[in-house]
């Protein structure tokens, strides 16, 4: 067995976490608060030294530029929101927040999520010098235009639209499907990572 104290400490966490399989116990309960908390403390000095030092401290305090003051305001009115007299002034950062964050995010998801999403779904270049990339194309334009019909809440559904919405759902239960197997095939390689950690470094039973 490991001689290391963290590897021994990282398998007693780990087994932790695993007994929950069998119920909840104050075993789980201490692995969790203990994830949880060091990850809040880690998030908040990475957010000091990554966003706040630099960003907000150095040019405000240092170099005195004293414009700062205002995000600076905005952000302390965020801690109104526990005083109730005052709670109602958290509409203000957040309206700015999402004002600002709409106008910076919106034309980037639209040119990402959108455009290119639409230039990949017509995109023939190539399609036809092999017939299984024309096939595909086909497949996926079909899936896109049956997809989109199935959201067209606009008509009911009857005559030509219901067949094609009908493909749209098959569609639809393909990609939550595909989605979920990749979810799965994460959380099965994370559990591989963990028994091969207790059967390897700190039981020495494999290699």
């Amino acid at each position: 067995m490991s001689g290391s104290l963290w590897v021994w400490l990282s398998a007693f966490l780990t087994l932790c976490i695993f007994s929950f399989l069998y119920k909840d116990n104050p075993f789980y309960r201490f692995a969790e608060h203990l994830f949880v908390g060091t990850s809040a403390g880690y998030l908040i000095a990475l957010s000091w030294h990554n966003t706040v030092y630099p960003n907000l401290y150095v040019p405000l305090i240092k170099e005195h530029q004293y414009l700062y003051i205002l995000p600076l305001m905005l952000g302390l009115i965020y801690l109104t929101r526990f005083i109730p007299k005052f709670s109602n002034l958290i509409r203000i950062p957040i309206a700015f927040l999402l004002g600002w964050g709409s106008g910076v995010v919106i034309p980037a998801e639209i040119q990402t999520d959108v455009i290119k999403q639409i230039q990949g779904t017509l995109l023939t270049r190539g399609m036809f010098t092999r017939w299984d990339n024309a096939l595909w194309s086909l497949i996926i334009l079909i899936g896109v235009i049956a997809t989109l019909v199935y959201f067209f809440f606009s008509r009911e559904r009857k005559g030509v639209l219901k067949p094609i919405s009908s493909v749209g759902v098959i569609f639809i239960m393909l990609g939550f499907g595909a989605s979920f197997g990749y979810t799965v095939m994460a959380r099965i390689s994370l559990l591989i990572g963990r028994l091969q950690f207790l059967l390897g470094d700190w039981l020495h039973l494999i290699k």
